[in-house]
């Protein structure tokens, strides 16, 4: 995965990141002062803080792979515990100081992490709607069968054929709960059918009904 290029500017030959020490210190000479401006200090507090809320998000592996210190994990693990919302605010100021001790480099690699898992979030998204377009036109375009086969030739076509007959027979249209707006009720056949159909989009695997149906009882 190509690296996100860090914002920033040269000083001297010199690359200097946005809120890094150097950048508050180069900009603190040009106010005619030697230490950071106050508000400076503040943006930069309230941009890590939200940084660190942003790890709570982060998944294990991904957290994992950016090796930070014991101290900062523990807290947002604390953070997770806490259900007070004073105590859970404390927690979180907490969590933005020991982001502020963090390299720089360990700061852009977070960011990094969030930016790949939200692309991931994103691509599977895409590739599960992919999949709920492909069931649709299966049980409701006859020719769609033929075009699947041809653009994925390895599906066990006896149950792709079994699925698709049986989804048709079980779920005709319901008018009466179009009428009222109401979603309707799908059978084993049409829930089956959409994972054949995402195991072979090569979707991964996501937990509970991740077609975004209501988890029902299979009919009988």
């Amino acid at each position: 995965m190509s690296r996100k290029p860090k914002k920033g500017y040269f000083v001297r030959g010199q690359f200097v990141a946005e809120g890094s020490e150097l950048d508050l210190e180069l900009k603190a000479e040009l106010k005619g002062t030697t230490e950071a401006s106050k508000t400076d200090l503040k943006r930069e507090s309230t941009e890590l803080q939200k940084l660190g809320e942003e790890l709570l998000t982060l998944r294990a592996d991904l957290l994992e792979r950016l090796a930070l210190p014991d101290k900062l994990v523990d807290a947002l693990a604390e953070v997770r515990r806490i259900t007070n919302f004073e105590g859970r605010r404390r927690q979180m100021q907490y969590v933005g100081k020991l982001m502020r001790l963090l390299d720089p480099d360990v700061r852009e690699a977070a960011r990094q992490a969030l930016e790949e898992q939200n692309k991931g979030s994103a691509r599977e998204t895409q590739a599960l709607h992919l999949a709920e377009k492909w069931r649709a036109e299966l049980v409701a375009d006859e020719d769609a069968l033929d075009r699947w086969m041809q653009q994925f030739p390895d599906t066990d076509t006896q149950q792709l054929r079994a699925l698709v007959r049986q989804a048709r027979k079980d779920n005709p249209p319901d008018k009466a709960a179009e009428s009222k707006g109401l979603a309707p009720r799908h059978s084993r056949a049409w829930r089956e059918l959409f994972q054949l159909v995402r195991e072979q989009l090569g979707v991964a695997g996501a937990a509970g009904d991740s077609d975004g149906e209501d988890s029902e009882e299979d009919e009988a």
